[in-house]
Parts: structure tokens; C-alpha cells; sequence
């Protein structure tokens, strides 16, 4: 299992101790059909980001993982097996968060996505592509990243993080 850390020095800022940080547990993954993987597009963002969200108090990280998947991709998920940890330490906003990281196979795609009013006005689509052309998605997509219009100040800082989170998410699932 691997375990990744994202810090303020990944996008050399400076680090600085969180007092009282918010937290936010999560579950997100590797979301397989064939030889592709889902990956949710917000256009207006320019942002590529894997198939997860926050975990429901009380719920468990596999049974997140299954629900934010339905929501994101569609799709009913089998085979489903936790691969890692990623955590996010975003000192200008006092955030720590903690994904549980899973790789699971479609059984069933019902092509209906249950994405909220914000992920729609960002532009949000699904895609299905290569495991290498994501990877590519993701890393080209640093130097175009847009700002949300519901929180431009922190959107971008937080964008960042996605991006540098999923991608390190795919380079460690390429090297298993």
C-alpha cells in the first residue's frame, strides 16, 4: 500500500503549522472498465480529478468509495481493493485531509451521473481515457488551472492540491 503527503512545499510555498486545521476524511480511486479509467473533467476549471468525495459521518471508507463512484461515474463498482493513503496538509487554509485510496472494476455503468448544481456550472463531465493519457491530462493541466467561481480565492490553492494528489495517485497505481 503506498501512502502520499501533499504539502505547501510541493508548490514551494511555505509550510506553517496548522493550529486548529479542519478535517475532512475522504475515499477516491482508480475506477477501471476495460483498459480506461474514470476521470471527472470541470471544464471551466481545467481541472481532471479522480472519482471520490468526503465521507458521510460515520461511513465507511469502502462504502464512500462505492457511493461517490455512483454519483461521479454512474456506475456500480466489484473487486474493490484499498491500494493507499494520500494526505493533504493546505496550511494557508488550515486543511488536513485524509483519502482512503481504492482501485475497483465496473460491473455496471448506468451512464447517469448524480453531480450537484456547483460540479455542473464548473462544466463537469466524465472521461474515460488510458491510465498514460490521464496522467498526461493531469500534468498539462497545471499551468491552465481556473479558479471556481464560487470560491476563487481558495479554489485555485485547492485546485493545485487535486491535481498534484491524483496524479501521484496514478504514477504510484502505474508502478503497482
Amino acid at each position: 500500500m503506498f501512502e502520499i503527503k501533499i504539502t505547501d512545499k510541493d508548490f514551494g510555498l511555505e509550510e506553517k503549522e496548522m493550529v486548529n486545521p479542519r478535517k475532512r476524511f475522504a475515499a477516491r480511486g482508480i475506477v477501471r472498465k476495460g483498459d480506461k479509467i474514470a476521470i471527472f473533467y470541470k471544464a471551466n476549471m481545467n481541472e481532471y480529478k479522480l472519482p471520490g468525495g468526503g465521507l458521510d459521518t460515520g461511513e465507511d471508507a469502502e462504502d464512500g468509495f462505492k457511493r461517490e463512484v455512483m454519483e461521479e461515474t454512474g456506475c456500480e463498482i466489484a473487486n474493490i481493493k484499498q491500494v493507499g493513503i494520500a494526505e493533504e496538509f493546505k496550511t494557508k487554509t488550515e486543511f488536513y485531509q485524509k483519502s482512503y485510496v481504492f482501485v475497483a472494476d465496473v460491473v455496471k455503468d448506468t451512464k447517469t451521473l448524480n453531480i450537484t448544481e456547483k460540479e455542473k456550472a464548473e462544466g463537469a463531465v466524465l472521461v474515460w481515457l488510458s491510465l498514460d493519457a490521464a496522467i498526461e491530462k493531469i500534468k498539462n493541466s497545471f499551468e491552465n488551472l481556473k479558479a471556481s467561481p464560487y470560491d476563487a480565492d481558495e479554489s485555485l490553492y485547492s485546485t493545485s492540491f487535486i491535481a498534484k494528489r491524483d496524479l501521484k495517485i496514478l504514477e504510484e497505481y502505474k508502478k503497482m
